[in-house]
């Protein structure tokens, strides 16, 4: 993939030594008086956010969310996702593309870190940025090159070595340590356009780098080599230190690339066509627990135009989804899906799709963090009801405080400081699993590491029933970097979708 990744900066170099060759003034006719011919921040940040998240949404919607019992993309053939059952062809396009946009934030860098053009926010935003990819790319595939990776066109490393997950997770902490310090009073960019996340603003991007350091800190904590030190980190940013690590704490605060619909920013699942948009049907576990629950986000009269706020079409029997993971030949018919663009509400022209790390997720973290025993302020079902609270605001913001209340004496989801840790963990987890709407593949990685919430399992299921641990690496890596595809193989296992990578192995 390196290979491929640089193929065109060297073509660029050559041509450009021919053409001096040919004409020595060339350079100083064509160099334009003002502007620079090396892409700038501002040119290079908002294409590699606004990339990135198109990537984790499409996969976001093919993959984990007919993993996780979002939807069905109904097919008795082989080969479908929803049955734990999905060829190597699948691997190429997340691991190829977000390598690529790594290279983009990594320009970022350099150009913010030269003396001359020095910006310490780029510099803070740009770890960030790539400490956020690192982390989907180690928790889809396991290890992943790391320190070599994306240095073919400045170091010639065209066959990068493959670093271990725990050192990949270590080397994101470091450079999320050092974001927090630059932006640490940091100035906001000068073109917040430039920010399609947060429109430049420095202190957000430092709270959305806390609560990533916060995510990524849990998903390990419970590896008896690193606990005491990952526990430990945990108290600090969510109890000690809270002023050196400010997280997100608000829904206005939540860290989203938002589809305006003006170009370059319209969402990418106008990309699927109308007809295949609405083709799978929506999971029964998904909508069942909605339903139950008279969900305002699926409640009708609370949407825009009539339509429900996540845009789910009811059947003539109401809201109805197929039990995932059937065996084929059972003859299910779709009720309810996700209405394309041609409704007055969809998905495909959702502005907040662009979903990274939203403040409920951080809530139910910290709940989280209470009942393992991490932390000690404050309590589980403060930040449990924030969570979710939160969860629902995000997507109805004049939806208050009092229709919270009232919406959880309702139904069977509120707090019980009577249950046992697993208990508690269920309750936490249901409500981060919608929490996680849109987010890339963060239910599929949450689940694969605390086994909640718990996913009705069907007779159709391959893997011998076991949600899949991981992706393949892509076909390529064996033909473009195959010494080190052994030396990874060899130290992770088989390169199969049942091994599990180091954050899962006890």
């Amino acid at each position: 993939m390196k290979k491929l990744a640089y193929i065109i900066p060297g073509m660029a170099l050559l041509a450009a030594t021919v053409l001096t060759s040919c004409r020595k003034d060339f350079e100083e006719i064509n160099t334009h008086p003002i502007s620079t011919p090396v892409a700038l921040p501002e040119q290079l940040l908002p294409t590699a956010l606004a990339n990135t998240v198109t990537y984790n949404m499409l996969r976001n919607r093919n993959f984990n969310n007919e993993l996780m019992q979002v939807t069905i993309d109904m097919n008795d053939g082989d080969g479908r996702v929803f049955r734990y059952d999905f060829n190597r062809n699948w691997s190429d396009y997340l691991y190829t593309n977000l390598f690529i946009q790594l290279t983009n934030f990594k320009d970022v860098y350099k150009q913010a870190i030269d003396p001359l053009t020095y910006d310490k926010t780029y510099v803070g935003i740009s770890l960030i940025s790539q400490a956020w990819i690192y982390s989907i790319l180690t928790d889809t595939y396991g290890d992943i090159p790391f320190k070599e990776s994306n240095l073919g066109r400045d170091s010639g490393i065209t066959e990068p070595k493959f670093d271990t997950q725990k050192d990949v997770y270590f080397g994101c902490f470091t450079m999320l340590e050092e974001a927090n310090r630059l932006l640490n009073g940091a100035a906001n960019l000068k073109v917040p356009a430039a920010d399609p996340v947060y429109a430049g603003n420095a202190a957000n991007w430092r709270k959305f780098g806390n609560s990533l350091y916060l995510r990524m800190l849990m998903r390990i904590a419970e590896k008896p080599e690193v606990k005491d030190t990952v526990v430990k980190k945990i108290a600090e940013i969510a109890q000690t230190k809270t002023s050196t690590y400010p997280i997100i704490g608000a829904v206005t605060e939540s860290a989203i690339l938002r589809w305006t619909g003006v170009v370059p920013y319209v969402n990418p699942y106008n990309t699927v066509r109308e007809q295949d948009f609405r083709s799978p049907a929506i999971a029964s576990f998904f909508i069942d627990n909605l339903v139950a629950w008279s969900d305002p986000r699926i409640n009708i009269s609370l949407g825009s135009d009539g339509i429900n706020r996540w845009g789910i079409a009811p059947s003539s029997e109401g809201f109805k989804g197929v039990p995932s993971g059937y065996e084929p030949g059972q003859g299910y018919v779709k009720k309810s899906y996700f209405y394309s663009n041609t409704s007055k509400k969809s998905m495909q022209t959702e502005e907040l799709g662009g979903m990274i790390l939203n403040a409920a997720e951080v809530r139910l973290i910290l709940a989280e963090a209470f009942v393992r025993g991490y932390i000690t302020n404050s309590n589980a079902q403060t930040y449990y009801n924030a969570g979710a609270q939160f969860a629902i605001q995000q997507w109805l913001p004049t939806w208050t405080v009092t229709d919270f209340q009232a919406y959880m004496a309702n139904i069977d989801q509120e707090w019980d400081e009577t249950l046992d840790l697993e208990g508690k963990l269920e309750k936490i987890h249901l409500q981060k699993y919608y929490a996680l709407f849109m987010c890339d593949m963060q239910q599929w990685f949450e689940y694969r590491r605390t086994g909640h919430p718990v996913l009705p399992k069907g007779g159709g299921l391959q893997n011998g029933g076991v949600m899949p641990a991981r992706m393949t690496y892509p076909i390529m890596i064996q033909s473009t970097n195959p010494t080190n595809y052994k030396i990874a193989i060899a130290n992770q296992g088989p390169d199969e979708i049942s091994t599990q990578v180091w954050w899962q192995k006890k």
